[in-house]
C-alpha cells in the first residue's frame, strides 16, 4: 500500500480526511500511484493531471522523502520508504502570484 497526502482541497473533493492509501497494480511509479488514486476516487479525474495527456496540471507538485518529484519522468521508481509506506507520496498544491 501506498500512503498519498492530498492537499486540503482534493481531500473535500475526496470525501476523505488525512492520508490515503493505495494499492499498485505494476511498478511502484508516479504514474501507478495515480492511477490507482484516479480509480479510487474517480472525482479527482483531470485535477491532479490532465485526463488526456496524462501531464501533471502546472500547479500540482509531487514530493516524497523531502525530494522534489515533480519533474521526474512519471515511469521512474518511487523511493524505497514510499513503497516500503514509512513515507508518503505527497501532492501538493503550488502557489503563484505576487
Amino acid at each position: 500500500m501506498i500512503r498519498v497526502v492530498l492537499p486540503a482541497h482534493l481531500k473535500n473533493l475526496a470525501h476523505v480526511s488525512g492520508e490515503v492509501r493505495v494499492e499498485v497494480a505494476g511498478p511502484p511509479t508516479q504514474r501507478e500511484v495515480l492511477d490507482a488514486l484516479e480509480t479510487a476516487y474517480p472525482m479527482l479525474l483531470g485535477t491532479i493531471r490532465d485526463r488526456h495527456s496524462g501531464e501533471r496540471r502546472a500547479f500540482v507538485r509531487f514530493y516524497a522523502c523531502e525530494l522534489d518529484l515533480s519533474n521526474e519522468s512519471p515511469d521512474s521508481p518511487l523511493p524505497e520508504e514510499v513503497v516500503a509506506g514509512k513515507e508518503p507520496f505527497i501532492v501538493l498544491g503550488a502557489m503563484a502570484g505576487g
